[in-house]
């Protein structure tokens, strides 16, 4: 299974990121312990939504959708 996940920032609730793993816990450790660089800057974090799927592919074009305006967009809404 691959995990599409968003998370939020608890230092200032404007940071979101979303990423993708198989391993949602142990990601979300790596963020919080400042290990990615794209995240260390605002932690801690905690996981907002996530969601599984069973196709890789459909995995990374789900992430890559909510990285686009449109993807952001839906995730504040629906997500």
């Amino acid at each position: 299974m691959k995990y599409v996940y968003i998370l939020r920032s608890l230092g200032d609730d404007l940071h979101h990121y979303v990423g993708v793993t198989a391993d949602l816990r142990a990601r979300l450790e790596k963020h919080n312990k400042g290990e990615v660089f794209h995240t260390a800057k605002y932690r801690p974090w905690e996981l907002k939504t996530y969601i599984a799927f069973s196709d890789e592919a459909q995995a990374f074009q789900f992430e890559k959708y909510l990285k686009t305006a449109s993807g952001r967009a839906f995730a504040k809404k629906r997500l």
